[in-house]
């Protein structure tokens, strides 16, 4: 379906306005412009008005009015998306939704909370908290990020090995469609067996069958005790195995396992505001593992997983946080190794996944076939190991020309996703489809699963007006 890139007239402009009122219409072109440019700088935008509606009522209206006038739009949380799906890449109208920031209600005896799809995710986390529960959805960009934009993208982060996805934290959404209707499923029940599961239509659709701008989120018993080790190893077959062993220890209660290889921490130690290696010496690869306990024995649970995995030889060195402090050290390590890339010049990453036991042979695999590709080059894979979610970025070679670096992005995709193919994994894990992954999805996706995204992309949105030309 073509996008109607078409300039609005001067009328139907001020009858958008009009909606939020001039002064949540942003039309200036310097207060347009952090809207507009990725944060990655991969995409600059373009939009007559950036629209910002405080209740879910204004976006309806809005969404009335576009399909009465097929008008197209683009939604946008915090502007945190890697993949382009948030940017009006041909002059579309941007709908934000930040001001759609209210915590409607926490019910600790429920174990739920209603967001409204602005608030920020640290937000969401302080108010779980001040009800002695916790929403477990941790992302590096936790500070900025919405719920709306996380459950748009369907959003992974640390404790997916635990806790789930974004889509497994969700109980009931409040969705504007298309032609302005609203779906009120703001439902707390666990059980409810009456029909199509609809709000995992939404959950994961980038904002191509209509708004996402409420939703019930489970929360979870606040942990008693939580103990976080850095640990040195050899290899990613050892860090699964450690994986393995671990799980036998704590069950459950281990909340998160991230694979990092040394590289990532060397960037991130040379890049990164004032950070210290937390082992004395460096290793080939690191784990950073964390349990989460409800009783008193998060310690103890610990120490033995990494005392059983030092007597089988799978840990060369680790060390257990001994206080507050130094566990928000280790996470500020994982956090910073995306940005710490930056000054080593062109990153060219990728959001992969594959099943757990075929991470090392992945690693093993890409790395070679991406040195081959392009000689120099320097892999730089971490990520979740628990579930298989690795971060597969490559940097360029030192000293080579960022530009023409980046222009083989195409290419290092092409070598890297046929091995995620072959493995039977997917060539995005957690960040979404977007218009970066949209070309090659057709190619990787099943032929049937493609033609029903259609037809059901066809039904909610016959027009073409919801964020178009992302993900089909």
């Amino acid at each position: 379906m073509m996008i109607d890139a078409s300039p609005l007239s001067a009328d139907l402009l001020a009858r958008f306005c009009a909606i939020v009122g001039d002064k949540h219409a942003v039309r200036d072109s310097d207060e347009k412009a952090p809207y507009l440019l990725e944060e990655r700088g991969l995409y600059q935008g373009r939009s007559p008005v950036i629209l910002r509606p405080g209740t879910t009522d204004e976006v309806a209206q809005i969404c009335k009015l576009a399909s009465e006038t097929r008008t197209p739009l683009v939604p946008q949380g915090g502007n945190t998306g890697l993949v382009g799906g948030q940017i009006p890449h041909h002059g579309e109208i941007l709908l934000s939704l930040r001001r759609l920031d209210k915590v409607r209600e926490v019910d600790p005896s429920s174990n739920t909370m209603i967001c409204e799809a602005g608030v920020i995710l640290a937000n969401a986390h302080v108010a779980a908290e001040k009800a002695e529960r916790i929403f477990p959805l941790w992302l590096g960009s936790e500070g900025s990020c919405t719920v709306g934009g996380n459950l748009s993208t369907n959003a992974g982060g640390i404790a997916a090995l635990s806790y789930g996805v974004a889509r497994d934290l969700v109980l009931g959404l409040e969705v504007v469609l298309a032609d302005g209707r609203i779906l009120n499923g703001l439902s707390k029940l666990k059980k409810d067996n009456t029909g199509y599961d609809l709000r995992n239509l939404f959950i994961g659709a980038e904002g191509t069958l209509g708004i996402i701008t409420a939703a019930v989120l489970k929360l979870m018993p606040k942990p008693r005790t939580v103990e976080t080790a850095f640990v040195g190893l050899a290899s990613p077959e050892a860090a699964l195995k450690l994986l393995a062993l671990s799980q036998s220890h704590a069950g459950g209660a281990l909340t998160s396992f991230e694979l990092i290889a040394d590289i990532a921490v060397q960037f991130a130690l040379k890049h990164g505001p004032g950070l210290r290696a937390p082992l004395s010496e460096a290793h080939p690869w690191y784990v950073l593992m964390e349990i989460s306990s409800p009783r008193d024995d998060a310690r103890t649970l610990i120490e033995g997983a990494l005392e059983a995995a030092m007597e089988a030889g799978l840990v060369d060195d680790a060390v257990i946080a001994a206080n507050l402090d130094q566990r928000n050290a280790f996470w500020t390590l994982r956090e910073v190794i995306s940005p710490a890339q930056k000054p080593e010049g062109g990153s060219i990453k990728h959001d992969i996944s594959v099943p757990v036991a075929a991470v090392p042979d992945f690693i093993e695999e890409a790395n070679a076939a991406v040195v081959k590709l392009i000689p120099g080059a320097r892999p730089v894979p971490f990520g979740h190991l628990g579930d298989g979610n690795i971060h597969y970025n490559v940097s360029q070679p030192v000293g080579g020309d960022t530009a023409d670096f980046m222009a083989r992005w195409h290419e290092v995709n092409q070598v890297v996703f046929a091995i995620v193919l072959r493995m039977g994994g997917s060539i995005s894990a957690e960040h979404g489809i977007g218009v970066l992954k949209r070309d090659e999805l057709p190619d990787v996706k099943d032929k049937v699963a493609i033609s029903l995204m259609r037809d059901i992309k066809a039904m909610l949105d016959p027009l073409g007006i919801m964020n178009p030309g992302k993900v089909l």
